[in-house]
């Protein structure tokens, strides 16, 4: 089943709280994540740079932390700045998400595609998700729980609710990202490009960015 791209929050076996995300795409495969300072940019490979000519919203941050390391943001879009940047400023969690989501609604292409968020809070223990579609807008705290995992979607699996909740055996962030590509639920979830991991670790997280190997 295709359901376009997914943004995850969740509690490791160890108790390790994470945020991850996983770009899917029929129309523009052909990108890859790039890791810099404090956070991870989704770009086109190269040689297909003038991708961004026919869709604006293929290349963005998809992940910034803030709070000196404590709060990790992911997103499938510019809202990562945004949500970021509030919180950074001091901003409730929860605020921000409803904030981000109101000024830039879903991307205007022509699938109406939602926008999705997820933070993580290691210094509360708390996570959250987000979604603004055509039809509404949703932000919840997620209740992690060891060794779980809550996503939504872009398409199909695009309400925030318990049914979208998975097993999460991992140990390391370069798991995370080979669980969000084939691993548990997300291995009957097609056309996956490249998957990046945020994962609580004593200094702040673990940072970590996987693309789908060709032919696999």
């Amino acid at each position: 089943m295709y359901i376009g791209r997914i943004v995850s929050v969740g509690r490791t076996q160890d108790g390790r709280l994470c945020a991850a995300y996983r770009v899917s795409s029929r129309s523009f495969p052909n990108r890859t994540a790039v890791l810099g300072e404090g956070k991870i940019s989704i770009v086109p490979k190269p040689g297909h740079e003038s991708d961004v000519m026919k869709n604006p919203y293929i290349a963005y941050n998809c992940v910034r932390i803030v709070r000196h390391g404590d709060i990790a943001v992911v997103t499938n879009g510019s809202q990562t700045d945004v949500i970021a940047d509030k919180i950074e400023e001091g901003m409730p969690v929860r605020e921000a998400l409803v904030l981000a989501s109101l000024m830039l609604d879903y991307e205007k292409d022509a699938y109406n595609t939602p926008r999705i968020s997820a933070v993580a809070d290691k210094n509360i223990g708390a996570g959250w998700l987000g979604i603004v579609r055509h039809d509404g807008l949703e932000v919840q705290r997620i209740p992690l729980e060891f060794g779980r995992l809550w996503y939504v979607a872009t398409y199909e699996e695009n309400t925030i609710n318990r049914s979208q909740c998975d097993e999460f055996p991992v140990s390391s962030a370069e798991e995370v990202c080979d669980y969000m590509l084939g691993g548990g639920v997300f291995a009957q979830r097609t056309h996956p490009v490249t998957g990046v991991s945020a994962l609580a670790a004593d200094y702040g997280f673990d940072l970590f960015a996987k693309d789908v190997t060709p032919g696999s």
